[in-house]
């Protein structure tokens, strides 16, 4: 007589699923950053020199072009979440300008909600998030008027410019000695100023 033994079935554990204030209790106490995603807590890649410097340079070019305007901008870096209520998302752009004054997600400062213009700074491994889901994240923020794209290992910055519901008109320059129009706030982006002692091919 034969005899079969039937292993045990393995319990497949579902991920926790985290909630908004879990995860900025988290955060508030991580060394790395994390983005969050209706309940998922996702590690960020961490970023190298010339993406940082990038992305340090082109939020101090954006700083003193709004300085300069008779209506109030700010402009933030890195380090300040975006977060899109209608899909419970909280991200991380590499800069952001928002006009007038920021609005933030039930009185938290770590979680703005009003956008005007996102930047980011294109790597190897983020440029297809960055051009596809991410840009079609941010979009769910009714305030969001234009998104500029930076390459870092080519000279070239890029604009998608919001011209009316759901259409979105594309610009670039490549040529370091031009600027590029940024259009929702009315000024000029020097690609000296971006990528000043920056290294490229």
């Amino acid at each position: 007589m034969f005899t079969t033994t039937i292993a045990p079935k393995k319990t497949i554990r579902k991920p926790k699923s985290y909630t908004l204030a879990e995860y900025l209790d988290k955060e508030e106490m991580a060394v790395n950053k994390h983005q969050f995603f209706n309940g998922k807590i996702q590690q960020m890649a961490g970023a190298k020199a010339k993406h940082n410097q990038i992305a340090l340079q082109v939020a101090s070019a954006l700083l003193v072009s709004v300085k300069k305007l008779s209506q109030k901008y700010k402009v933030y870096n890195s380090d300040q979440k975006i977060y899109i209520a209608s899909e419970n998302i909280a991200l991380y752009p590499d800069a952001l300008v928002i006009s007038e004054k920021p609005e933030f997600y039930e009185g938290r400062e770590d979680l703005i909600t009003n956008p005007l213009l996102i930047v980011e700074v294109l790597s190897k491994s983020t440029q297809g998030y960055d051009r596809g889901e991410k840009f079609m994240l941010y979009q769910r923020c009714p305030s969001f008027q234009e998104y500029i794209l930076i390459e870092q290992e080519t000279l070239k910055v890029e604009s998608w410019c919001r011209i009316k519901e759901n259409t979105w008109e594309r610009t670039f320059e490549t040529d370091r000695s031009k600027s590029l129009a940024i259009r929702s706030i009315g000024v000029e982006l020097s690609l000296e100023d971006v990528y000043s002692d920056v290294e490229i091919r």
